[in-house]
């Protein structure tokens, strides 16, 4: 089985295994971890092996048809890999489709194919629709990591990158380290790197610098849920951004597919997740805080319509009609 060092995931039909990018050995290692049953995936999701709404969402679905191949629990594993992630929204559109194909009589596997085919061709429209935002020359501002690796392909704010460069126009990148898992530093910069579009890595802190001094002239991040208000929850530190492109009137757009849009839930129902304070405290194993000293660790952060410029999804550009920056309109 040949493994592109650009897919996050793949489904070895000879098998009947998931295999993907250990993506917590990135960029030193490419590794695979497979997936023989749906606890391998649980595991995977909840300890970032795999990251990323959509890819999330895709390993739950095939973690789903692992649990009917291996005449396991259907409700069980349902319900475990439920509970691995509680904010990206893709997780449970999955897995409630591969539900509804069980309950239907057809093929769970089956259905997790098609969710995987429709987000690769979901992230290749956003990325053909939004590269239409990209000036030649411009320098685009990113934040943790919305690519090829947290999705099915291309993916969603580096697919609108990747397109805008494939198509001729010279840009370049910054990207934000993002703490606490320097998902930006490592696996953004990899994917820019292996495309050979030019990328700098900047700390959490810097872009407001950037910005005051004229180096940024679009910003784009990816979403791990949208609400029906056009709310998003994103990676920490997003609303951040979205605050200081506001300020300095620099257009900032969310890239994400229609499967990323929660249209029933309101703000106080989505749980943001709060991760082990130990992803703050140590790095690569060594403790960099005091003993005895604690941190907050939450995962997303809500960044509300009135800060966005626009939001690229592969039917079109959500634009927010109040929204005056750039030459978007």
């Amino acid at each position: 089985m040949k493994r592109d060092t650009l897919k996050s995931l793949t489904w070895d039909e000879e098998n009947s295994q998931l295999v993907l990018i250990d993506q917590r050995k990135l960029p030193h290692k490419l590794e695979y971890f497979i997936c023989d049953n749906y606890e391998d995936v649980a595991f995977a999701i909840e300890d970032m092996v795999v990251r990323g709404a959509p890819a999330i969402g895709i390993s739950a679905a095939y973690g789903m048809a692992l649990a009917e191949i291996g005449g396991e629990d259907i409700e069980k594993a349902y319900n475990r890999l439920k509970n691995t992630r509680p904010t990206a929204v893709n997780l449970f559109w999955a897995l409630d489709r591969c539900m509804r194909a069980y309950r239907d009589r057809r093929s769970i596997l089956s259905e997790a194919k098609l969710i995987h085919r429709e987000d690769m061709e979901a992230c290749r429209r956003i990325g053909e629709i939004g590269e239409s935002i990209i000036e030649d020359g411009d320098t685009v501002l990113t934040h943790c990591n919305a690519g090829a690796l947290a999705t099915s392909a291309y993916g969603t704010a580096l697919g609108v990158i990747r397109f805008a460069h494939y198509r001729g126009k010279s840009i370049n990148v910054v990207v934000d380290e993002t703490r606490p898992r320097l998902q930006g530093a490592k696996l953004t910069s990899f994917e820019l790197k292996y495309e050979g579009i030019p990328v700098k890595i900047i700390t959490d802190s810097t872009a407001g610098f950037l910005m005051s001094r004229g180096m940024i002239d679009k910003v784009i991040v990816g979403a791990d849920r949208i609400l029906k208000d056009y709310t998003v929850f994103n990676k920490i530190g997003t609303y951040s951004l979205a605050v200081l492109a506001k300020y300095h009137n620099i257009p900032f757009y969310v890239a994400a597919p229609t499967s990323t849009f929660d249209f029933k839930s309101s703000i106080e129902d989505v749980t943001i997740e709060e991760r082990d304070e130990r992803e703050v405290l140590y790095i690569e194993g060594k403790r960099i805080a005091p003993e005895g000293v604690g941190a907050y660790n939450y995962g997303f952060d809500i960044t509300p319509f009135e800060l966005i410029t626009g939001i690229i999804t592969e039917r079109g550009i959500i634009y927010n009609e109040n929204d005056n920056r750039g030459n978007s309109f």
